[in-house]
């Protein structure tokens, strides 16, 4: 009897350890699962379409595009940049669009090929497809619609910024560069490692003559890049200060000048005096997505190859900016005016 009794406590006193195990996941181990859709559309650029959708989400929630760099996968990077756990924790779903190996043999978005960066072609118009699939089966908002990515992914996240930009509200650039800075530069490799000589306005330019016609409005911009970058050096961030600070018809004057973190950030007004460009510069940080994996409100990702803790998630940082911490149940608050503090662009479900 007194066997039985012992051997009756030990399985229970596991049950009850493996139960406390269970309640005490971490947030981005249980937001890790990412699900593939396929038949999404004729997908002309042959990527790969992957998705998180945490259970329950209601109607009318963000949509988020998340775009791996080099070498990488929508495994590793939808949750090792944090963003399946903010989709979890905020309540809105991610698109993670899949380079292959077919197209390019590093797995990088071709960003730089004209057939892959225009509008209605290749992998653009592959991503663009994801966007509507996801918007259909989810009953996403349209309106509420941002991109981001890291590097090659970043620098694709300014194409579709700039080809498809009536699809997204904002766009979030890490380590990435301009639309149209290969054709600007004469190469890739010229524009990640030097930059294109261009003004503002011919800048500016690259991005209209990617939708013709388009008078507006343009997706807001939120820019992050390690002041030790030498893969993609820091001179694409201004770059893309300028670019999109004339596309909005504002001047490449910071309207905020402040820290972040310790990291140096800057915002830049429109006409209108609301924040159009917001960037933060990584002091001392390579070449990657900055993460700071732990379980406070402003923390979020896994360190890895290119996943780098800095104490700063840039995705926490852009999804603050994009309005997507806010809504009923969901915990932060928001300051008026402030883009990193989701001014501007501040969910119309808030008061």
């Amino acid at each position: 009897m007194t066997s039985t009794r012992a051997a009756l406590l030990a399985a229970l006193t596991a049950v009850a350890a493996l139960c406390s195990l269970l309640l005490h996941v971490p947030r981005a181990q249980a937001a890790a699962g990412l699900e593939e859709v396929t038949g999404f559309g004729s997908n002309p650029g042959a990527l790969k379409m992957y998705r998180y959708v945490p259970d329950g989400l209601p109607a009318g929630r963000p949509v988020v595009v998340v775009l791996h760099g080099c070498t990488q996968n929508a495994a590793g990077y939808g949750p090792g940049s944090g963003w399946t756990e903010l989709a979890e924790r905020w309540g809105f779903s991610v698109v993670v669009p899949e380079q292959q190996a077919a197209n390019n043999l590093n797995k990088c978005f071709n960003w730089f090929q004209t057939g892959d960066s225009s509008r209605g072609q290749g992998e653009a118009a592959s991503i663009a497809q994801m966007v509507d699939r996801q918007l259909a089966d989810v009953s996403g908002d349209p309106a509420r619609v941002q991109v981001t990515g890291l590097s090659a992914g970043g620098a694709m996240t300014s194409v579709m910024m700039a080809a498809y930009p009536e699809k997204f509200r904002a766009g979030g650039v890490v380590a990435g560069l301009p639309y149209g800075c290969a054709q600007a530069a004469g190469s890739p490799y010229v524009c990640m490692y030097v930059g294109a000589t261009q003004t503002p306005r011919q800048w500016g330019d690259r991005v209209r003559a990617a939708r013709p016609g388009y008078a507006g409005p343009w997706p807001r911009l939120t820019v992050l890049h390690g002041s030790a970058d030498t893969t993609v050096k820091p001179v694409n961030m201004g770059d893309l200060v300028e670019q999109w600070t004339d596309v909005h018809g504002a001047d490449q004057a910071a309207d905020v000048s402040d820290t972040v973190g310790g990291h140096p950030h800057q915002e830049f007004h429109g006409p209108d005096g609301t924040a159009v460009v917001e960037t933060y510069s990584i002091t001392g940080m390579g070449h990657g997505q900055p993460v700071d994996p732990g379980s406070a409100d402003t923390q979020c990702g896994t360190a890895g190859p290119y996943l780098l803790d800095v104490d700063l998630c840039a995705a926490y940082r852009m999804g603050k900016a994009w309005g997507l911490g806010q809504g009923p149940g969901v915990r932060g608050t928001c300051a008026a005016g402030r883009l990193s503090l989701c001014g501007g662009l501040r969910d119309p479900a808030v008061a």
